[in-house]
């Protein structure tokens, strides 16, 4: 379970990257629609689980108590680390409705 909870959570950074590269450039596309789709759906998750990711339950009822952020980054920076993505995510997806294709001065 850890590791599905894993490359999940490494596909959701590279979703949350790919839209900053396309607010960046201008681009858009299949591939960007998906990638808000899914960062959309990660927040409907941590709505419903109050801030704490959904896997969570079903990775403690399989046997491993350790929330993934905390493996990865430490108990005091994963406190921090939700509200920080939810921030970066939100001013991505912000810098793709200002900054539409076809927009730049000429």
């Amino acid at each position: 379970m850890r590791v599905v909870h894993e490359a999940i959570a490494v596909g959701e950074l590279l979703c949350l990257a790919y839209i900053w590269i396309c607010a960046i450039t201008r681009r858009r596309g299949p591939l960007l629609r998906a990638c808000v789709v899914i960062l959309l759906g990660e927040g409907a998750g941590l709505v419903v689980g109050r801030g704490k990711c959904p896997l969570g339950p079903l990775q403690r009822r399989l046997g491993d108590p350790v929330p993934l952020f905390v493996l990865w980054l430490g108990p005091r920076a994963a406190r921090r680390a939700v509200p920080l993505l939810v921030g970066v995510s939100a001013a991505g997806l912000t810098a793709l409705v200002c900054r539409r294709p076809g927009t730049e001065h000429r």
